[in-house]
């Protein structure tokens, strides 16, 4: 009678199940993929916007399970190249989002604006399409990442950094040495392989191709 008793407190203050906290078919990465790294830097001041941003209860990625079992597929064939995945972002709630389209309408707010957005007027986030009011993010399926070297944990030089607004950032940018090209050519094309599509404009952002909630945009916050 006591374990019932323990048992069902224990499920009444939520400590379970993280799973519990989640729609049925999303997951924490770190359940299926527990080697790649992560560094949410929404969750903390490190981001664009200089404060953490709404809906980043806690410092962890989570994403549809398919967008998973492909990053999971994604690793596998990095390791035997002794590297890693690195993972800043991929479900983002739309509180996030929307949080994000409130700061880009405030001129005066520029406090990362040095590191982030150095040679962009904020007045044209929109206009440049850094800022939208909707994100794939949102719909499970997107991820942020980039490569390390398994054995240093350090981050490949891909000659611009993670969510710099400008030119350096696209694919096909003229910014970057050969090697760095090299660098980001190599997660394209893993990622290409598994079923992932990239962005023209950041080097760090794919999409699953089959992602299942297409047109479906969520909101619960990640803790």
């Amino acid at each position: 009678m006591k374990k019932f008793y323990f048992l069902l407190i224990f499920m009444q203050t939520g400590f379970l199940s993280r799973a519990q906290t989640i729609p049925e078919d999303f997951v924490y990465l770190k359940d299926v993929v527990p080697f790649a790294m992560e560094e949410v830097r929404y969750a903390g001041e490190h981001n664009f916007t200089g404060r953490p941003v709404p809906g980043y209860e806690s410092a962890r990625i989570i994403l549809t399970k398919k967008a998973a079992e492909a990053l999971k597929k994604v690793q596998q064939e990095l390791i035997q190249k002794d590297l890693m995945l690195k993972v800043f972002d991929a479900y983002r709630p739309q509180t996030a989002v929307s949080e994000f389209v409130a700061w880009a309408r405030k001129p005066g707010d520029t406090l990362a604006k040095n590191e982030f957005y150095p040679d962009v007027e904020k007045s044209r986030l929109f206009e440049l399409g850094y800022i939208a009011s909707k994100s794939g993010h949102s719909r499970g399926g997107t991820v942020d990442l980039t490569l390390v070297n398994a054995n240093t944990c350090k981050e490949l030089d891909m000659g611009g950094a993670y969510d710099f607004f400008g030119e350096i950032s696209h694919h096909r940018s003229t910014s970057v040495t050969s090697e760095q090209k090299k660098n980001r050519e190599l997660l394209r094309t893993v990622m290409l392989k598994n079923g992932f599509r990239s962005y023209s404009e950041e080097w760090w952002h794919y999409t699953l191709n089959a992602e299942p909630f297409p047109y479906q945009y969520f909101d619960f916050p990640i803790k």
